[in-house]
């Protein structure tokens, strides 16, 4: 039995629809599988809020006041009964016994060196005296004025900047007085060792034959001793170094260029230094003076000291000359719009980035202004909410398509 014709026809039609259909579903495969696939890039988005901008640079600690021990007279000095890192007390710990030796205290020469000594030291002791009694009435004053500032703060009548001003110059009025009244103690001791050494040289021959007894100037520990051993000395040949652990701040060797954005007052944080946890301080001085480093690379640097006093100092575990690394703030802003650099790169002279508009990347030009190395002062050429496309490789261009990568 054959076949209806309708049945027939029905079966070519549809062999006559599927086979172009078949065609045009492989043809379009074909295509979409030459066509080039998205890039798969990181992106993040610009955003508004806090910038802080800082440098950071080694350094070491060192004792803010430190004092070298030396003899007054020539003479024999006597084996140095103390060693590094002895603790010492103003006034009662030997330090050196020097030997006196008659011919050379008796000599009329050294008498009347010995008068001279006593007087500069008078007149040096009398200086520190008028330095102490000045820094005392400036201290005085500046925590009047801070006072007077922490009230006008409250009620908004002065900004924050410059309360801190006022806190920060206290704070070094504190240590040059702290400093002035270690120097007055120190004349006090350069007096007495002159009133010795003349007391020696105008005795009889009996007295002449009495050591004389070098104590220490200032309470604290011994940090160097220069002349261990005995032997003939000299007048103002260095013994010993005295100085009091206690008594750190930390020394930071900043390019010049980094320097000069360096303000008294501001903050640092001390890394490095061998503790878990950061520690904290502030900027009390930048020299006005700079000198030539060489790195270790051989480049000649210009270098600037800047100082920093300890606010958080753990008792008993920093000593003299120890390395650390300081973060000094040198900008902050608040509300500030921002881009990370790594969505910046160079074209030119100008800083350009990708954004991602719908799927296609688009390179704008943008205005930068200041850094901290994570994100960027975004000065014009950005809104924020946008996304920008990070570290953009080489296969990214003008109206590329691109896919943020999953998990973004």
């Amino acid at each position: 039995m054959k076949p209806s014709p309708t049945k027939r026809s029905g079966k070519g039609v549809w062999r006559k629809i599927l086979l172009p259909l078949s065609g045009a579903l492989v043809l379009g495969l074909l295509v979409l599988g030459l066509l080039p696939k998205p890039v798969v890039v990181d992106t993040a988005e610009v955003l508004r809020g806090p910038l802080v901008v800082s440098v950071l640079e080694e350094g070491k600690t060192r004792i803010r006041s430190r004092y070298v021990v030396s003899p007054p007279v020539a003479g024999y000095l006597r084996r140095v009964p103390v060693r590094a890192g002895d603790p010492v007390e103003a006034g009662k710990t030997v330090l050196a016994v020097i030997q006196a030796q008659p011919s050379s205290f008796l000599d009329p020469r050294a008498k009347a060196q010995a008068e001279a000594a006593v007087r500069s030291a008078e007149a040096a002791r009398m200086q520190r005296v008028e330095q102490v009694e000045s820094a005392s009435s400036e201290l005085e004053l500046a925590r009047k004025e801070l006072a007077r500032a922490d009230q006008l703060r409250t009620k908004g009548a002065i900004a924050v900047r410059e309360f801190d001003t006022a806190k920060n110059r206290v704070d070094m009025l504190n240590n040059q007085l702290g400093s002035a009244r270690f120097a007055l103690k120190v004349a006090e001791f350069e007096l007495e060792q002159a009133r010795a050494a003349l007391l020696q040289a105008t005795g009889a021959p009996a007295e002449t034959g009495q050591p004389l007894e070098i104590r220490s100037p200032v309470s604290g520990f011994v940090l160097n001793v220069f002349e261990e051993s005995a032997r003939t000395v000299t007048p103002g040949l260095p013994l010993l170094e005295v100085g009091d652990p206690k008594d750190l701040e930390a020394e930071i060797e900043l390019l010049s260029s980094d320097a000069v954005n360096v303000r008294p007052g501001a903050e640092v944080s001390i890394e490095q230094w061998g503790g878990g946890e950061p520690l904290h301080g502030r900027v009390v001085l930048v020299e006005p003076g700079g000198f030539l480093k060489v790195s270790a690379l051989g480049v000649e640097e210009q270098r600037v000291k800047v100082r920093v006093n300890f606010t958080d100092l753990p008792e008993g575990r920093l000593g003299d000359r120890y390395r650390v690394e300081a973060r000094i703030v040198t900008w902050t802003g608040a509300g500030i719009l921002q881009v990370p650099t790594g969505a910046l790169f160079r074209r030119g002279n100008a800083w350009m980035t990708f954004l991602d508009e719908s799927g296609r990347a688009k390179a704008v030009p943008v205005e930068i202004g200041h850094s901290n190395g994570i994100f960027a002062e975004v000065k014009s050429g950005l809104s924020e909410g946008q996304r920008v496309i990070l570290h953009p490789p080489d296969t990214v261009n003008e109206g590329a398509r691109i896919a943020p990568r999953p998990g973004q």
